[in-house]
């Protein structure tokens, strides 16, 4: 006699969960705007002081900060700590970590900005601690909601949190010496902000010939349309120099509709149409544009504890092969990975730590084919 009822409650329950999936696959877009987007009118002074590139505090990481998140080596890491002939001084720019919709920028002081800010440069900037030196800028980011909508006031949040990493730049710049070769390195918001610091700062500037590299992850860049304006071209083989690495990554069956979105919105760097172009996928397992690899390949994959605050390096894990169309697909949705994908099977959050000692490798490897040709 119990036992009809409860399946009626499990059949309630399964019949409300097959609802809210095809109310998230229908209205995906719309329920990530108004969850996200800021319905306030846009103020800088919301967002709090511009940090001060001088004073240690505005910075994630740089030299002599106690407890650099940067500096943090994963749990099954064991490999000589120096990657290259010479130091390096490497310019990160984190993504974004501010979520709320309070404000279209965050404040640098915001605490669950911060904390996620920490686990992002340990996944992330931490690939290029065997090499010199890092220095990663806090700044008031652009809120994730600029980037789910065209109003005005995101592109105001966005030139905010652009202007931040140009000062930062300069500061970084004028801190390191003259001779010593940089790495250039962001993920998504941060990667966005560094392909147009990339047009400002270094097309057609000095500072162009101190590049190892430039890892602009997370972003889709044109190929056609960009990089003619970034001063780098596009690294084409493993271990070139003086080039610029990018790649998105997608499990299988790969749904890019909104990163295609934001790739057509707005013309390049150049002023050409984005769309018709294509966009740049160096892969990091062979670090050659439009190839693929199995997972044999993959020396190490971050594969993060349930509450991201560590992660365990496991190699062989993830296989990955870039499509015609510049997507970086990695099979079949992979396991210990199943918290924060993006729609459409974007494992964007996820595009450091997925390839995390081969990263390593090219990034040692390309600084050291640029320091002894």
């Amino acid at each position: 006699m119990l036992a009809r009822p409860f399946l009626y409650v499990i059949a309630a329950i399964i019949a409300l969960l097959l609802a809210a999936g095809v109310v998230w696959t229908l209205y995906q877009a719309p329920l990530l705007r108004l969850a996200f987007v800021p319905d306030s009118a846009f103020s800088a002074t919301a967002a709090g002081p511009a940090p001060d590139y001088a004073r240690p505090d505005a910075w994630l990481s740089r030299p002599g900060l106690p407890d650099d998140p940067s500096r943090r080596i994963p749990h099954g890491f064991d490999a000589p700590a120096k990657l290259a002939p010479a130091g390096v001084a490497i310019f990160y720019v984190p993504p974004t970590t501010y979520y709320d919709k309070a404000r279209w920028n965050g404040p640098v002081a915001d605490p669950a900005s911060r904390e996620w800010l920490t686990i992002f440069a340990a996944s992330e900037a931490s690939a290029f601690n065997g090499l010199g030196a890092i220095w990663a800028p806090r700044y008031r980011q652009a809120a994730l909601g600029a980037f789910l909508t065209d109003k005005p006031e995101a592109k105001k949040a966005i030139d905010l949190a652009y202007g931040d990493v140009l000062r930062a730049f300069d500061a970084f710049i004028a801190r390191v010496p003259a001779s010593q070769p940089i790495i250039i390195a962001g993920h998504s918001q941060g990667s966005l902000h560094l392909i147009r610091l990339m047009r400002d700062r270094v097309a057609g500037k000095p500072v162009a010939k101190r590049i190892a590299a430039a890892y602009l992850i997370g972003w889709p860049i044109s190929i056609e349309a960009d990089i003619p304006a970034m001063g780098l071209p596009a690294c084409a083989a493993a271990g070139q120099p003086n080039c610029i690495i990018s790649w998105q990554s997608f499990a299988d069956p790969a749904e890019p509709d909104q990163i295609r979105q934001i790739f057509e919105a707005s013309p390049g760097l150049t002023g050409r149409p984005r769309k018709g172009t294509h966009m740049l996928c160096v892969n990091p397992l062979t670090g050659a544009q439009g190839t693929g690899a199995p997972a044999t390949a993959n020396r190490g994959t971050l594969v993060p504890s349930a509450d991201f605050r560590r992660a365990d390096l496991t190699p062989g894990l993830i296989p990955a092969r870039c499509d015609p169309s510049g997507l970086l697909l990695i099979g079949l949705p992979p396991k210990g990975f199943d918290r924060f994908v993006m729609p459409g099977n974007n494992y964007h959050v996820f595009d450091y730590a997925l390839f995390w000692a081969n990263l390593r490798a090219d990034a040692g490897a390309r600084t050291t084919g640029f320091v002894t040709p």
